[in-house]
C-alpha cells in the first residue's frame, strides 16, 4: 500500500491537468506530494531516500514553473530524478560493500555479485534511459508528455520490473518456514 502512495500525486496531477491547466496541476501536485509524504513521514518516521529526492525535486521544480510560469522546469524534473537515482546506483558500485539494488532486494535474492553487478548496471541503464525519454517526449512532443509521464513512465518500469523478475526467479530465497520443504 505504501508504494502505491508515491503515484497518488502524480495521479491527481494527471487528472488536474486534463481538467484544468498545467499551473493549477503543478499546484496541485506539489500540495499532494506534501501531504502524502508529509503523512508517511507521520505515520512511518521515515521517508526513502527517492522519496526523499521526489519530494525535494517536485517542490524545486514545480514551485520555478510557478514563479517563473514556465513549464520547461517541471518537464525537466522526471529526466532528473532518473539521472540521480542512476548516478546513485552508478556510486554505489564505487563505495560501499555492495551495490545499491543489492540493498534493496538482497532479502529476496540470493545472487553471486558478478549477477548484483550486473542487475545494477541494468538499473543505471534503466534510469538513464527512463531519463532520456522523458525529456525527448516532454520537449519534442509536447502535447503528449503528461500523458508519457504518467502512463509510459510507469509502463516501462513495469515492463523493465517484470523482465527482471523473470530473468532472476531462479535466484529468489526459498522459505526455510516453508511446511513443503521439510
Amino acid at each position: 500500500m505504501k508504494q502505491w502512495l508515491d503515484f497518488l500525486p502524480l495521479l491527481v496531477f494527471f487528472v488536474t491537468f486534463k481538467t484544468y491547466d498545467i499551473f493549477t496541476a503543478t499546484s496541485v501536485l506539489i500540495a499532494s506530494s506534501i501531504v502524502v509524504y508529509g503523512g508517511m513521514w507521520l505515520k512511518y518516521k521515515h521517508l526513502e531516500n527517492g522519496q526523499k529526492i521526489t519530494l525535494v525535486a517536485t517542490i524545486l521544480f514545480g514551485s520555478a514553473t510557478l514563479l517563473l510560469h514556465d513549464e520547461a522546469y517541471l518537464k525537466w524534473k522526471a529526466p532528473i530524478i532518473n539521472w540521480i537515482f542512476a548516478a546513485a546506483f552508478l556510486g554505489s558500485m564505487y563505495i560501499g560493500k555492495e551495490p545499491l539494488v543489492q540493498k534493496m532486494l538482497g532479502a529476496a535474492f540470493d545472487m553471486p555479485a558478478a549477477v548484483w553487478r550486473k542487475l545494477n548496471i541494468a538499473w543505471i541503464m534503466f534510469f538513464i534511459f527512463a531519463g532520456a525519454s522523458n525529456a525527448y517526449v516532454a520537449f519534442h512532443f509536447q502535447q503528449y508528455w503528461v500523458d508519457f509521464k504518467v502512463f509510459g513512465s510507469l509502463a516501462m518500469t513495469i515492463i523493465f520490473m517484470i523482465g527482471q523478475f523473470v530473468l532472476l526467479s531462479r535466484y529468489l530465497k526459498q522459505d526455510i518456514n516453508n511446511p513443503e520443504e521439510k
